[in-house]
């Protein structure tokens, strides 16, 4: 047994949650602020801040398509090194690193191709209005040249963090993240590239991720070796990268659709500056939710190991101090959100008409935050302990099966407010049944113990 395995076996939970979790949210909040920043930038370009940041809000449901992949292959490949660990198998561990660098640059290539070959139907099937089609465009086709670096750099800080280097993979993100916002100020207002420059700032920083990242592996200071045969693909390996990462992949594309069906039906009822308010109101709610991600995170080798090592108790512990601290992180949002929008809101767009859209919006969309990681922690529960399917059906259940037809239903009572109230309504009835499924698979590991205990009396 290895350092890192001997200190998620043996340290208490509370210390390793801290230990993985508060270099995760760093990294979680770095990784936020590659999109904050641009959004926050781009939206006060002089003369044409509402509508580039309308043109950015169309380009949404891309970027999130981006994040899809990219959890597909880090995610999955990282829950996967960690039960491997778990059970004791490090050669397989070491397999996957390898598999992850190669998948990660094809399926950031295959994006490239796909999304600048079929930019314009895709940009106005996402709901591009002639007035931010320009923005759109010229941000995006930028965005996408960069897929490669994007998908890479996720993946692998991911599986630095199940290597045992959350310290490492925290100071990866805030060295790209820092290299983004100098760029961004750089090449956006002194060089008067505009949305242009916001795009290429980010580029260039998932490139320092990136590259950064690899020499981790390839200067071999890592705990798990990297090997040049495992770069080879292997279809077991990719099975089991993909059945992992299949529940937060689906979330992502889950949460693209939802983009889409929402900036149509935003453009319908409340025109582009409403799509520029959503844009705003989800980089708000990307800061606040950013820390649960990364409590997400922290918590997942800890539950993947002690369930593969069948310590159930720990398991189950590391959840409930991870459900206690993203509530209270989601409460302190909530009550911002609620007490003093305009605090945040005017960072992004000082134009009064665009606050106030806004202010209104935001206020009705994040009701339901101080409950939402019973849903967001309890999904990351069932897929860190490899119940691929259930995970992807909690997932596919806050943002796909109930809050389509919430946005495509409330507007025609409620006009533009549906559009907001949509989402708090779905998380609400998300809550109750991912906590019903939590109860039913903690109550299963009394099952199990109880029969181990018998069988062991009577062997």
């Amino acid at each position: 047994m290895n350092n890192t395995q001997e200190m998620l076996a043996n340290e208490p939970v509370g210390k390793l949650l801290m230990k993985y979790s508060i270099p995760a949210i760093i990294g979680m909040m770095v990784n936020a602020l590659y999109n904050v920043v641009d959004r926050i930038f781009i939206g006060n370009i002089p003369d044409v801040g509402p509508l580039a940041i309308t043109g950015v809000g169309v380009t949404l449901p891309i970027m999130t398509i981006l994040l899809a992949f990219a959890m597909l292959v880090g995610i999955g490949a990282t829950t996967n090194i960690s039960i491997k660990l778990g059970q004791g198998k490090r050669n397989d561990a070491e397999k996957i690193i390898g598999n992850t660098i190669t998948l990660s640059v094809i399926v950031g290539a295959t994006l490239t191709i796909i999304g600048i070959v079929f930019g314009n139907n895709i940009l106005s099937l996402f709901g591009a209005s002639e007035g931010s089609m320009y923005y759109a465009k010229a941000y995006i086709n930028i965005i996408l040249v960069g897929a490669v670096f994007n998908i890479l750099a996720f993946a692998l800080n991911s599986t630095i963090r199940g290597d045992g280097s959350p310290k490492i993979a925290a100071m990866i993100m805030v060295v790209g993240c820092s290299t983004n916002i100098v760029l961004d100020a750089v090449l956006i207002f002194v060089f008067k590239m505009g949305i242009q420059g916001a795009a290429v700032a980010t580029v260039i920083s998932q490139a320092v991720t990136a590259i950064w990242a690899l020499s981790y592996y390839l200067r071999g200071k890592s705990n798990l070796a990297f090997k040049k045969e495992n770069l080879k693909l292997d279809a077991s390996i990719i099975k089991t990268i993909f059945a992992i990462g299949c529940a937060p992949f689906s979330m992502q594309i889950a949460a693209s659709l939802v983009q889409v069906i929402s900036n149509n039906s935003l453009k319908a009822y409340g025109g582009d500056l409403a799509i520029g308010s959503m844009a705003t109101i989800m980089s708000i709610m990307m800061i606040f939710l950013m820390p649960l991600f990364g409590i997400n995170q922290g918590a997942q080798p800890i539950i993947g190991f002690s369930y593969g090592a069948k310590r159930y108790d720990r398991a189950k512990k590391a959840f409930m101090m991870s459900l206690a601290a993203g509530t209270v992180v989601l409460l302190i949002g909530a009550l911002v959100i609620q007490l003093c929008p305009q605090v945040v809101v005017r960072l992004f767009n000082p134009d009064q008409e665009l606050m106030g859209i806004t202010i209104n919006g935001i206020k009705k969309y994040g009701l339901m935050l101080p409950i939402v990681p019973i849903s967001i922690l309890g999904s990351n529960y069932i897929q860190s302990v490899g119940k691929a399917k259930e995970a992807m059906l909690l997932s596919l259940l806050r943002q796909v099966i109930l809050l389509v037809p919430m946005i495509l239903i409330l507007p025609k009572f409620m006009g533009l407010d549906g559009v907001w109230y949509a989402q708090p309504v779905s998380d609400f009835i998300a809550v109750i049944i991912t906590a019903l499924i939590l109860v039913k698979e903690f109550k299963s590991y009394k099952k199990i113990q109880d029969e181990a205990e018998y069988v062991e009396a009577y062997m």
